[in-house]
């Protein structure tokens, strides 16, 4: 009984180990092009292309990218619309993600199943293939050229994967658990502020995995929000590629900058980001 308890014992920290390596393998893979873009962006022209991969130094180091950016280009002005799109996008997906996964995961009626797989759909189809008739839905609603519109776009997104991964986690809460709560008197929204907190591992995946897409994001900007006071950061750093010209320099600063708060969450939320990915990986 002992030896089989160790071997147990020793199969779940194999699996632990065995799945933080490849999360930070994956994480090596993904930061490895930021590296690259962050150290050449202090590099003049001419190193960027000959020496990539070496570091800044007295020789090569030139913060023109930088300066130029500040100079020519709204920057500041890019960096506030794209927060505010992106805090209030993961701001309604938390909560319209969150109500429906606990009212699929709590309460059974006939079509649930399929509700579910309905609300779903949007992992397995593209959002952009349908982008005329957003196009036309938005422009019907007088929201072309604005934020507002990026942000229903983004919104509708991103519910998809939330309620998705919602909906399996919530189901994992004990029902004996809410069943005592109703004993005691709470309400149904009592219950599911009470759930939340037991999800958190899950709320921070879906967090990460919706913001970096909608920071990232240069499609929809371009098709809905062009105009110099509503680009984003993404579409701002296109402003310096010309169809002859390109300025290096400053497109690597300005993609420099706009990965700094995709860096900042990820450090935040490293540790739920990780529980949630290797949830349910050990029993």
């Amino acid at each position: 009984m002992i030896v089989a308890v160790r071997q147990n014992r020793i199969g779940q920290t194999l699996q632990i180990v065995a799945a933080h390596a490849i999360l930070l393998l994956y994480t090596f893979i993904a930061l490895f092009p930021i590296y690259l873009v962050v150290i050449n962006s202090f590099k003049d022209r001419k190193f960027i292309f000959k020496t990539p991969y070496a570091l800044p130094n007295a020789e090569n180091f030139n913060p023109v990218g930088y300066q130029t950016v500040f100079a020519r280009a709204q920057f500041p002005n890019y960096f506030l619309n794209s927060f505010i799109v992106t805090s209030i996008s993961l701001l309604l997906i938390f909560v319209a993600g969150t109500m429906a996964a606990h009212a699929l995961s709590e309460y059974k009626f006939r079509g649930n199943n399929f509700l579910g797989l309905y609300l779903a759909l949007g992992i397995m189809i593209p959002i952009r293939l349908g982008t005329i008739g957003i196009l036309n839905v938005i422009k019907s609603l007088g929201l072309i050229d604005t934020l507002a519109g990026l942000i229903l776009v983004y919104t509708a997104m991103g519910l998809p994967l939330a309620v998705f991964v919602l909906t399996q986690f919530m189901g994992q809460i004990p029902r004996d658990l809410k069943d005592a709560a109703r004993v005691d008197g709470a309400s149904e929204y009592r219950i599911y502020w009470m759930i939340l907190p037991l999800i958190r591992p899950a709320l921070g995946t879906v967090m990460v995995f919706n913001m970096i897409p909608i920071w990232n994001d240069l499609w929809f900007p371009l098709i809905l929000a062009s105009s110099e006071r509503n680009k984003t950061v993404t579409l701002g750093a296109q402003s310096f590629l010309g169809q002859y010209v390109n300025d290096w320099n400053a497109v690597l600063a300005s993609l420099s900058l706009a990965a700094i708060p995709v860096i900042i969450l990820y450090i935040l939320f490293s540790r739920q980001l990780i529980r949630g990915l290797t949830s349910g990986a050990v029993k």
